[in-house]
């Protein structure tokens, strides 16, 4: 990927750079200078600072200094943002198409309308001034193809200018994809600001970008089986994603704890498994959620985790083992125990069904997650059924022979699973991505996991050995590393007193410095991304939002960028970035006093805000 190059034209003396603060009466009293490529903020004066020439304080740091200024993530490839503002009318702005690459005609609508109600929501205070420039927006895609997997070409680039009357401004954006073109209306959406001084919309009036992801997995795995999660968050995260250009949603949506997905030809599962009846997710409803997804960019991953974390639902089922066994720490790492039975073949019977209907369900997604996280040999050897069975296969009750087993459910599973899901293009088995575990350790990776069918998703630390081991291995790995990258890490421990098992809380500071080329080392390009994850013992519907935001934020830049700076340089743009995530109804966690957004660099230790 080429490294950023940054032309901010520096013609302060002709615009002065400065942002307001207003008395209740509007008065404007306070405004920002930049000195050192930071925003100072300054009483304004008539004679050094007249309100008249003043900009607000997100135009200051659009145009102080070499940075991306208000975007998130910052562009990978050229930046050249002039420091010129047009004020412009939400309610005059335009978009083009070809209409001949028909499928892509209604994503288009959708986002037409997300775009100006993004504009409406900038705004806040009184009535907008009337008036101001329209917008024309050219999108020109020549690829109308709506697969997102790893060859997609996700590059844009944007030219902001003069358009064809002095009342208005034209952007265009060029991409070979929809989902390219997508980005580049959402980093068009970041370059307009609202003016508190003249209650109006501005927008930068000549500016150029382009664009390209470093990985091409940047997501977020989200549990919705410890906690119920209602669709209007799930809507809402989704929404978050597409602002900071995510591309994956990875939904755990089943655990032992609750089944709330509606399987049709399995109603046992959800009757029996969902905490309650409203508690669920219906086909129509992931259906409706997978197309939402789409018009963001986003393609939804369905994980079905086995055979271990089943539970609810199941056992009514007859197929599990262990079920809610009681010391429960003696059988697995949380309650309640449940694992499938590998030897009943009702399993793979009833495994076909929920695959079949799931695969229906998420339709787009190339990828299906198999699980395969934390399974307990304690479990298996504690069920007497199992231990005859392996006995009648003359095999014996070590280590070795429960992983034996394990690769037996997982073969006739995974043969299941492939009646079901259609092929990929060139007549390809669709890939198979599971969790770190003892079968992913060697012996037993090289003997039971075909590297070419499996991506390996990290849970373990980033500088764990076995990293090292898959790599080495030749294994495609997705990072989730809970040292930097699960979100419930830090909260009391709800099992026991004290702190939950990943303490302490990570920061956006250590997400944002999670550097996967680092991690991957001579083996980097094996790493198709990350992904943040968020399990929900101690989270909802009602907390999902501070959990996530804007901790997800960090994790999307440095997968989009790859920056090679620390997060001292990113911080002003973050917390103007989480503002603008709080416009938009995300309730993102405060992550400092609002006094360090107004008075940048002169919170964090070792920073240079003394400067003059």
């Amino acid at each position: 990927m080429a490294e950023a190059q940054y032309l901010v034209t520096a013609l302060f003396a002709l615009f002065v750079c400065t942002g307001i603060g207003v008395h209740s009466e509007g008065e404007a009293v306070w405004g920002y200078q930049c000195k050192n490529d930071r925003c100072v903020k300054t009483a304004i004066s008539e004679e050094s600072y007249p309100a008249a020439n003043a900009i607000s304080l997100p135009a200051c740091r659009l145009f102080c200094g070499e940075g991306a200024g208000l975007l998130w993530p910052q562009p990978t490839g050229q930046l050249a943002v002039e420091n010129e503002l047009a004020h412009i009318d939400p309610d005059q702005v335009w978009f083009q198409w070809d209409e001949k690459l028909s499928q892509l005609v209604g994503l288009w609508e959708a986002n037409r309308d997300r775009f100006r109600s993004q504009l409406k929501k900038r705004a806040q205070g009184p009535a907008l001034k009337p008036g101001g420039k329209a917008v024309r927006i050219k999108l020109n895609v020549t690829d109308d193809s709506l697969a997102l997997n790893y060859e997609t070409d996700e590059t844009y680039s944007l030219t902001v200018g003069a358009g064809s009357s002095k009342d208005e401004l034209q952007a265009t954006i060029e991409a070979k994809t929809f989902f390219g073109a997508r980005h580049g209306l959402e980093t068009l959406s970041q370059l307009v600001l609202y003016d508190d001084i003249r209650n109006e919309l501005q927008m930068v009036a000549r500016a150029r970008v382009s664009d390209a992801p470093a990985f091409p997995h940047r997501g977020l795995a989200l549990d919705t089986s410890r906690n119920f999660i209602d669709l209007e968050s799930l809507r809402r995260t989704l929404d978050g994603m597409a602002m900071v250009k995510l591309n994956v949603f990875h939904w755990h949506i089943t655990d032992s704890q609750s089944f709330p997905l509606v399987v049709k030809s399995r109603p046992t599962l959800h009757t029996y498994g969902a905490y309650s009846r409203r508690d669920v997710y219906t086909a129509d409803d992931v259906q409706r959620l997978v197309q939402y997804a789409l018009e963001r960019g986003i393609r939804i991953v369905p994980e079905l985790d086995a055979p271990a974390h089943v539970g609810e639902g199941w056992e009514k089922l007859g197929v599990t083992a262990c079920f809610n066994y009681q010391p429960w720490e003696n059988y697995c790492v949380e309650p309640p125990c449940g694992q499938l039975d590998p030897t009943k073949d009702a399993v793979y019977d009833i495994l076909e069904d929920v695959y079949r209907e799931m695969n229906a369900m998420f339709n787009r997604s190339d990828l299906f997650h198999m699980g395969g996280d934390e399974v307990s040999v304690r479990c298996w050897n504690a069920t007497g059924s199992i231990q005859r069975w392996m006995g009648e296969q003359e095999w014996g009750l070590q280590e070795g022979d429960f992983m034996k087993l394990w690769n037996y459910f997982q073969t006739e599973a995974l043969r299941r699973l492939d009646k079901t899901l259609p092929v990929a293009e060139g007549g390809k088995p669709r890939p198979i991505v599971m969790w770190t575990s003892k079968l992913t350790e060697s012996p037993y990776l090289e003997q039971y996991l075909d590297k070419d069918r499996y991506i390996v998703q990290v849970w373990t630390t980033g500088n764990d050995s076995k990293v090292a081991n898959l790599l080495q291995k030749g294994y495609r790995l997705i990072m989730s590393n809970y040292d930097a990258l699960y979100l419930d890490c830090g909260f009391a421990g709800w099992v026991t007193d004290g702190s939950n098992w990943c303490a302490p809380y990570i920061g956006w500071q250590k997400v944002y410095n999670n550097d996967l080329m680092a991690i991957g080392g001579p083996y980097a390009q094996q790493i198709l991304g990350g992904e943040a994850a968020l399990w929900t013992e101690q989270s909802d519907t009602h907390t999902l939002d501070n959990r996530l935001w804007p901790r997800l934020s960090a994790h999307a830049e440095r997968l989009w960028s790859n920056p090679r700076a620390g997060w001292q340089m990113a911080e002003a743009r973050m917390l103007l970035h989480r503002e603008r995530l709080i416009e938009e109804g995300i309730a993102a966690n405060s992550i400092q006093p609002k006094w360090c957004l107004q008075n940048e660099a002169n919170c964090p230790i070792g920073g240079d805000g003394g400067r003059s």
